[in-house]
């Protein structure tokens, strides 16, 4: 089984799919908002045509109005897995979303546990305050984790608040020490690295200069605008069932989202959507350098997918 992960925009899926044809592989999908149908063009999925050419998984199988968690994931990636393996085909697992491949590798972060009264005071303060509010409370109490969750993302800024109020630590600390704890022996001898081989994932990295990751991300944008993202947020937003929060603080349509309700122009917006684009960027390269036996390769801003392609074929 072969992994590729990379920051947004660093061409991982462009990777993935000519190593599943080349291979003869399927693909699965690390995407916390691919997962989303009809949402599209604001979360890069792949064009039809490829999609008619390799098998994808776990595209297109939730509604926007509903939510979708990690343990969700987990359990339709060892579905898809499963279906694969059946089919004795190659499997291509690639992504940005940190949090899914590091509990694909490592297991599920757990946490403490829920107070339903805390998370409902919670949520009435975001509907009274505004969620830039609660946002600006987790950065004095948990920087740490504030740096890694979009300002707009309520349930990850609800969740850090809630661990804090039953515990009296930042949910920073938590996540530090099961960080710690997969670097250790679990007890059956085995580590990270090795029990990422034991699992017979091969994980390939794709690296790009800051400078040239900032300008594939603003083309990026430009492309989304272009090829219409107002008025795919515009249809979401005329169906019956709302957006679920998740998906309408996704990058994209968040702030197309301010854009349509009047609170920002076009341009304001899009400058935005680079802004938190890059800061999403940096988000997944601090992520990134807590993996594991990952085989990097440092791309070159004009080198060629053939040329990448080959280069990770030396690899596997």
């Amino acid at each position: 089984m072969f992994l590729i992960l990379g920051t947004t925009a660093s061409g991982k899926g462009k990777l993935a799919f000519d190593l599943a044809e080349n291979l003869g592989g399927e693909i699965i999908s690390i995407d916390s908002m691919k997962v989303y149908r009809r949402m599209d063009i604001g979360t890069a999925k792949p064009p039809k045509e490829a999609r008619q050419r390799v098998n994808y998984h776990l595209i297109d199988i939730v509604e926007p109005s509903e939510s979708f968690s990690v343990a969700a994931f987990l359990d339709a990636a060892a579905g898809a897995i499963e279906q694969i393996k059946s089919r004795n085909k190659p499997i291509i697992a690639v992504g940005g979303t940190a949090l899914y491949i590091k509990a694909l590798l490592y297991g599920l972060f757990e946490g403490p546990g829920t107070n339903e009264q805390i998370r409902n005071e919670l949520r009435r303060r975001a509907e009274i305050e505004g969620l830039s509010g609660l946002y600006q409370e987790l950065t004095k109490i948990d920087p740490v984790a504030a740096q890694k969750i979009h300002q707009n993302d309520a349930k990850r800024i609800i969740r850090a608040l809630e661990v804090y109020k039953i515990t009296g630590q930042p949910i920073s600390t938590f996540q530090k020490q099961w960080t710690e704890s997969q670097t250790m022996d679990d007890g059956r001898g085995m580590r990270d690295e090795e029990r990422a081989t034991k699992n017979d994932w091969t994980i390939i990295g794709l690296r790009r200069e800051k400078t040239e990751e900032n300008r594939r991300i603003n083309a990026r944008v430009k492309k989304m605008i272009a090829d219409g993202l107002v008025d795919e947020v515009k249809s979401l937003l005329a169906e019956e069932k709302p957006l679920s929060k998740q998906a309408s603080c996704a990058i994209g349509y968040a702030e197309i989202i301010e854009h349509l309700s009047g609170r920002k122009t076009l341009e304001e917006a899009t400058e935005l959507i680079k802004k938190n684009t890059r800061r999403l960027a940096k988000g997944q390269r601090t992520w990134f350098r807590t993996f594991q036996n990952v085989h990097w390769l440092d791309i070159q801003p004009e080198e060629s997918p053939e040329k990448i392609l080959s280069r990770a074929k030396t690899l596997i």
